[in-house]
């Protein structure tokens, strides 16, 4: 594997890492609630932890993390290829074969991350996604930006109309039934019977009528990582600080907007979706270009830490997924079900602290992490 060294560091844009770390951790504040409970998908947390404390806490990742951070890693993802794309136009190589081969590792990454450790992986679908985004790779600008808000919504518009005009016969469902086999399966089970309720839970969410709505809220925002890239906004930021400052005080009224607007008048169902495909995907832009800009005052200090992360960020959401399996499903400590929001919070915080001092150590001794040093071998077929 490769060593790392000073050469490297400087040729990095570290404030990209630092979103992609961000990103991570973000994920991680989500998927950890997902992980060690069965409420995500099926209902019922606020009875199992009705405290004001544990309602506070929901609140907060809902607002600040709830579709805000899956969005601003496909953001990142689309930025990333189409970065990769350019670097091999410029030397002369056929993307289309490399790009495809890297889609196909991280198809089989996916297969196994969602079928051995986590039904909520987001591998595979990106892989998928980013099969389908290479087909925009010699599209115009304006095509990319129209495709994408056009999908938002195709998407947001009329399924949210449709939930409003139900709105009389929407109701939270809690599944009983599902959270008593999650428990069960989780809690209790073998490892054969952690696999099949694990293939429950991703078929649940992964069902052929959930795609559209996947394609057309994820594939957006890879498509604006493309477009940004295109623009290179992130490469040259004091280049481009007016129209910057533009879409960051524009994504930002729409982050307030959608996202803790539906606090002030009870948080509808039939207003979810727009909150998290507007809200989500507006805050996602809005933290990018926040972390770009003030990367260049004192506030780097404080989140420059996130780059260690952000470097490794294929390994440490593996990793993340592979603490919390062992962390929360019999085969390990058993914690599963019986964590509460808070203890999720903090159990979130101390991994992820650990992450970066972790990711750091590895990249003072290597170019790459591990899961990237395959990716990018099986992508390349070189060692390089």
């Amino acid at each position: 594997m490769p060593k790392g060294g000073p050469i490297v560091e400087k040729e990095r844009l570290e404030w990209v890492d630092v979103a992609r770390g961000f990103a991570i951790f973000g994920i991680f504040m989500v998927n950890a609630p997902a992980f060690n409970a069965p409420f995500f998908l099926y209902g019922g947390g606020e009875e199992y932890f009705s405290s004001e404390m544990s309602g506070m806490i929901r609140a907060i990742i809902d607002i600040f993390f709830q579709a805000s951070f899956y969005t601003l890693f496909a953001l990142m993802f689309g930025f990333g290829l189409q970065m990769m794309k350019d670097r091999l136009v410029a030397k002369g190589v056929s993307y289309e074969p490399v790009l495809q081969r890297r889609m196909f590792i991280l198809f089989l990454f996916g297969i196994v991350h969602a079928f051995l450790i986590w039904h909520g992986d987001i591998l595979l679908t990106y892989s998928i996604l980013g099969m389908i985004l290479l087909l925009f790779m010699k599209g115009k600008n304006r095509t990319l930006l129209r495709s994408a808000f056009g999908m938002l919504a195709a998407v947001t518009l009329p399924f949210t109309l449709l939930l409003y005009a139900a709105r009389d016969f929407n109701a939270a469902v809690m599944n009983r039934e599902a959270i008593q086999a999650a428990m069960t399966s989780y809690g209790e089970g073998t490892l054969g019977e952690i696999w099949a309720q694990n293939l429950t839970d991703w078929w649940y969410t992964n069902s052929p009528g959930n795609w559209p709505f996947l394609i057309m809220s994820m594939l957006p925002m890879m498509l604006f990582g493309m477009y940004i890239a295109r623009k290179r906004w992130l490469h040259e930021p004091e280049n481009h600080r007016n129209e910057m400052w533009k879409w960051w005080v524009v994504t930002g009224v729409l982050f307030l907007v959608f996202k803790v607007g539906p606090y002030f008048f009870g948080r509808p169902m039939w207003f979810e979706l727009a909150q998290d495909n507007i809200g989500g995907s507006a805050s996602a832009v809005f933290y990018v270009l926040s972390i770009t800009m003030l990367y260049r005052n004192s506030v780097r200090r404080a989140i420059r830490p996130f780059r260690w992360v952000g470097r490794m960020s294929l390994t440490n959401y593996i990793l993340q997924s592979v603490v919390s399996f062992i962390a929360f499903y019999s085969v390990g400590f058993g914690f599963y079900g019986e964590v509460s929001p808070l203890q999720s919070t903090i159990f979130v915080l101390i991994v992820f602290l650990l992450q970066v001092v972790i990711s750091r150590w590895w990249l003072k001794k290597y170019r790459y992490g591990p899961v990237e040093w395959l990716w990018r071998r099986g992508t390349y077929k070189t060692d390089i």
